[in-house]
């Protein structure tokens, strides 16, 4: 067995660490989600944490962990009897991001089910995760259905199986503890509610710092048995903390004064629902026992904000999680009690290091915004539009307000990952029909089961009641869901486009359908074309926080090298479909149809439409012209594509729902006719 790295040799992390001790002095706290950059020690320290738990109880031999001095009376192996049962350590179980849902759940051997009555169940991970650590790592990528078990078994704290009327249930409450990286895509409000805190992780900037994280790092490469010993005394230290402050936990009084400042701080920075108050009193709580105390102050209060809410103040995907610390301290002083005179300096007498109760996270390296978001966003100017084709590079200009938009969908049935905007054959959604099982059977078909079964029966023997039923006569449910699609945005960013609140209006609507592209779970890829080349601003990701932050830092101005966009999407799909064949993709093309630039640039244009359209790609085409006299281009544009087209006045006035509601790519259907259908 590997030697894992010591949790207290970690460097630096102190938010991170804190967070998970937590965790552990009081599992009820919900989990920790911790969002960082790639290679900032998160999947390390979480791995670690295990190591630290005490030891747990269990009934011996009962495959689903029941606790002796209160077994579950619905436990699949009991009943149990009371007793002393068995000490071992708590468990991490890690779920892979591809796990099928009976590796999850557990599997029911369908086939004795039907012939023999027997519930044969095998646990699944939610089993062997009970009273211990589910770690998921990049837990942004899971698919949806296994969210949706999470989902069920968090809130209920116990895992069911049920198939064709046959049901198991055992109890599975466990602490969630994913690591993701916000540059692979977001997660599921649903989800990311569940987590009770949040962690942000990046990489110190410090040398010295990072000289340390190298050096213990290749010490423990060399001898992991040998380093994790120079670390044995701290670990043990910690670990007899972890146990002093489960103890003192009970006893920790959580007054009204701390509970109003409580209720105070989620209502001014206006969180959904309740559980974020419940959260935060619980790691208040659970912080008074790890500094060895019996009151929560103030302190306490401000810290466990700073890990519960950050994550639930997000309003759209395109946020970033944080929270105002002078509003938070403000909070705090308008709802605080009056302090009683106290001659002592240091009232909680609390211990300090890493991790210790009421600490402050660092802070960071500098006063404002880093990276991308560094500086303020350029505004529009006052003094009349920039010139249009021809003329130099515009500053950005914001994008309008997104608005909802209506499900555009790939015409046909895909076989692509799991989403939710086109028609597709997945494990998941309504019975179509039924088929001879690929491998282990997953979602009996019962009636076409037992059609194949009948008539055999008399050559079978049959002499009871019971269907003679054999493993050729089996057959899978085939079912229709919804799939994720790859949306391409091709966008038009050339002078005839910078016209400011034109431009303003378009980035607006791309942002609205990105908005719509992160909720359907899709892949997002983004093309822009202007002065004499295209350019691939954002290869197809599943972040479509990095779509949004390209597309607002998108420059316009000089001509319009139509045929060189169209021809570098077409690129670009062609290399996506060498690496995921089974997503399909949808092109969202936003011009004025305008082409400038080399000979014959509209004719070339149309060919390279043409190609779009003989390889059956759906698209749909923003048409962005404006003013009294319009040429209609984007319209014919849309035809050599044989896709649909819509103006940008109708995409914003949200009648989207309509015109794409499916892009059928019928050829030469007029904006006109496309009007009458919404």
């Amino acid at each position: 067995m590997t030697t894992p790295f010591p949790f207290t040799a970690v460097v630096g992390q102190d938010d991170l660490r804190l967070a998970l001790l937590l965790n552990a002095v009081s599992p009820a706290v919900g989990g920790v989600l911790v969002r960082g950059e790639k290679g900032t020690a998160k999947s390390t320290a979480v791995r670690a944490l295990s190591a630290l738990l005490p030891e747990v109880a269990v009934v011996p031999g009962c495959r689903f962990s029941c606790d002796p001095a209160a077994p579950d009376p619905a436990c699949p192996d009991g009943p149990h009897e009371t007793g002393p049962g068995a000490q071992r350590p708590a468990r991490m179980v890690e779920l892979p991001v591809g796990a099928s849902e009976d590796r999850l759940v557990g599997a029911l051997d369908i086939e004795r089910a039907l012939a023999e009555g027997v519930k044969a169940f095998e646990p699944g991970l939610l089993a062997d995760a009970h009273r211990g650590i589910l770690y998921v790592d990049e837990v942004n990528l899971l698919h949806d259905h296994l969210v949706d078990l999470l989902l069920d078994a968090a809130a209920m704290g116990a895992s069911y199986v049920e198939r064709e009327g046959v049901s198991v249930r055992h109890a599975a409450r466990f602490l969630l503890v994913g690591t993701m990286n916000p540059e692979e895509g977001e997660l599921r409000p649903q989800l990311l509610d569940r987590f009770g805190l949040t962690v942000e992780v990046a990489a110190s900037r410090e040398p010295d710092q990072r000289v340390e994280v190298v050096r213990r790092r290749l010490a423990y490469d060399d001898d992991p048995e040998g380093f994790a010993t120079r670390w044995a005394d701290e670990e043990t230290s910690v670990r007899a903390r972890i146990i002093a402050a489960r103890a003192l936990l009970p006893s920790v009084r959580l007054g009204d004064g701390a509970l109003r400042q409580i209720a105070a701080t989620c209502a001014a920075f206006e969180v959904d629902g309740m559980r974020a108050d419940i959260v935060m009193a619980r790691t208040a709580t659970a912080l008074a026992a790890w500094a060895g105390r019996t009151d929560v102050l103030a302190e306490d209060v401000r810290q466990a904000a700073l890990l519960a809410l950050p994550h639930r103040r997000r309003r759209n995907p395109f946020d970033a999680p944080g929270l105002d610390e002078n509003k938070l301290d403000e909070t705090l002083e308008e709802f605080a009690e009056p302090e009683p005179e106290d001659d002592d300096p240091d009232p909680d007498g609390g211990p300090d290091g890493p991790g210790g109760g009421g600490q402050q996270p660092p802070e960071p390296d500098s006063d404002g915004p880093q990276g991308d978001d560094a500086g303020a966003r350029p505004e529009a100017g006052e003094g009349g539009e920039p010139q249009p084709s021809g003329s130099g590079e515009q500053q950005p200009v914001r994008a309008s307000e997104p608005f909802r938009t209506k499900a555009l969908s790939v015409p046909g049935i895909g076989e692509g990952a799991a989403g939710r905007r086109s028609r597709a054959r997945t494990e998941h959604g309504r019975t179509t029909g039924a088929k001879r099982p690929r491998g282990a059977l997953t979602k009996l078909h019962l009636a076409a089961t037992i059609q194949a079964a009948a008539p055999h029966q008399l050559a079978r023997g049959r002499s009871g009641r019971g269907l003679v039923v054999r493993r050729d006569d089996l057959r899978q449910a085939t079912r229709e869901g919804r799939e994720g699609n790859l949306v391409l945005f091709v966008v038009d960013a050339s002078g005839s486009m910078a016209a400011r609140q034109r431009m303003s209006a378009v980035k607006g609507a791309v942002l609205s359908l990105l908005l719509d592209a992160y909720q359907r779970r899709d892949k997002v890829g983004l093309v822009t074309f202007r002065g004499s080349a295209a350019d691939v601003a954002l290869p197809p990701t599943s972040s479509v926080d990095a779509a949004a932050v390209r597309l607002e830092s998108l420059p316009t101005g000089g001509r319009t090298p139509l045929a060189a966009g169209l021809l570098k999407a077409h690129d670009v799909l062609r290399v996506e479909r060498l690496r995921d064949p089974a997503r399909r993709a949808l092109v969202v093309l936003v011009t004025d149809g305008r082409a400038t630039g080399g000979p014959e640039p509209v004719a070339l244009a149309g060919r390279a439409a043409r190609l779009f359209a003989a390889d059956g790609v759906a698209s749909v085409v923003v048409d962005c012209e404006s003013g009294p006299v319009r040429l209609g281009l984007a319209g014919q544009l849309a035809g050599e594509l044989e896709g649909t087209a819509v103006t940008l006045d109708e995409l914003r006035a949200d009648s989207i729902a309509g015109l794409v509601r499916d892009v059928q790519g019928n050829q030469g259907r007029s904006s006109s006719s496309s009007r009458r259908a919404a």
